[in-house]
């Protein structure tokens, strides 16, 4: 649908957060950039990089540098995190959400600060921006700022992450029961979209605190008031959430060696098997196709009792067999 000139294109949403008069206003939908800014407080305005022109309004946004606003409107698939110039701007790792759910879809946040506004962008609905937008309407004086606001985002997308920590143990716990009970079954696929979600998580969370650290070590000029304070905190938060997936990763890792090897034996019992079958029928297949010549002067031809002989003969390669075998200590 066409907006009207002025109109804010992409809005998904737009607050005024006051924090002094502990007030939240949400701007309406047909809201104009001219009253984005407001006299107090700060702005926090949420975006749909589904529309084609986000990208022309955000180059009218006064106070962007040009490397937030490629920023806000990047689709690369990875985490990101910049200081400079007293902004902070990057892409955070969360997941998407459904109308009522939330999935284990891998969703990226865009967003950029200073100490009069937050914007963030995305193309998919996210979860962490659905539960601080709920957050903001009940409590908005418990947010104090736009660094508080964005410190609010990356805990959340902690917290969703830490919930899937436990939903994939429960599943991790059922095929474990299952692998070690005495029934064999091959649990791997199960098993392998769990690791993929598990490895996915460990390599964004890494890299999430490798910017973060490399972040609150930059020069205080370009750092924003506060950002250190936060930056530790945060880091603090990614780290326990990095050592539970890795843990995580890791039992995946040793469940799936563990199927591999069960497999492995099972596979190998089944092959000694139909070894043991094969040297047992071999001797006789011998002796059955000697007798079954149609050549002349074949013995026990002539007497009545000459199948008995080649019965015999049969039994007798068997337990040939048996005795080789034996003494080999194959069986």
């Amino acid at each position: 649908m066409l907006t009207m000139p002025g109109q804010i294109p992409g809005l998904v949403w737009a607050y005024h957060i006051d924090q002094q008069n502990r007030r939240a206003t949400r701007l309406p939908m047909d809201a104009s950039s001219d009253d984005l800014l407001p006299e107090s407080g700060f702005l926090w305005l949420h975006l749909n990089l589904a529309d084609g022109r986000v990208p022309a309004f955000l180059e009218s946004f006064g106070g962007l540098t040009e490397a937030a606003r490629a920023a806000l409107i990047n689709h690369e698939h990875h985490a990101a995190l910049s200081v400079d110039d007293q902004l902070i701007h990057g892409t955070l790792v969360d997941f998407q959400r459904e109308f009522d759910s939330t999935t284990r879809d891998i969703g990226w946040l865009h967003f950029a600060l200073s100490d009069r506004f937050i914007i963030t962008t995305r193309l998919q609905p996210i979860r962490s921006v659905d539960v601080l937008r709920a957050g903001i309407e009940k409590n908005p004086a418990k947010f104090r700022s736009p660094l508080h606001v964005y410190e609010v985002l990356v805990a959340e997308s902690q917290r969703g992450i830490m919930t899937l920590v436990v939903e994939l143990m429960d599943e991790i716990n059922r095929i474990e029961d299952v692998v070690y009970g005495e029934d064999l079954r091959d649990e791997r696929t199960q098993l392998a979209p769990l690791r993929r979600v598990i490895v996915r998580l460990h390599r964004h969370l890494r890299g999430m605190l490798s910017l973060m650290r490399r972040a609150a070590a930059a020069d205080d000029d370009e750092m924003p008031a506060g950002f250190e304070d936060v930056a530790i905190r945060l880091t603090s938060r990614l780290e326990a959430a990095d050592h539970d997936v890795y843990a995580l990763h890791e039992r995946a890792r040793l469940l799936h060696e563990e199927i591999d090897s069960k497999l492995s034996s099972e596979t190998n019992r089944h092959l000694y098997v139909l070894s043991l079958m094969t040297a047992f029928l071999l001797p006789p297949s011998l002796v059955t196709g000697f007798f079954g010549m149609n050549t002349s002067h074949l013995p026990f031809t002539s007497g009545p009792e000459g199948s008995l002989y080649a019965i015999a003969f049969i039994i007798g390669s068997i337990l040939f067999a048996w005795m080789i075998l034996k003494r080999a200590k194959i069986l």
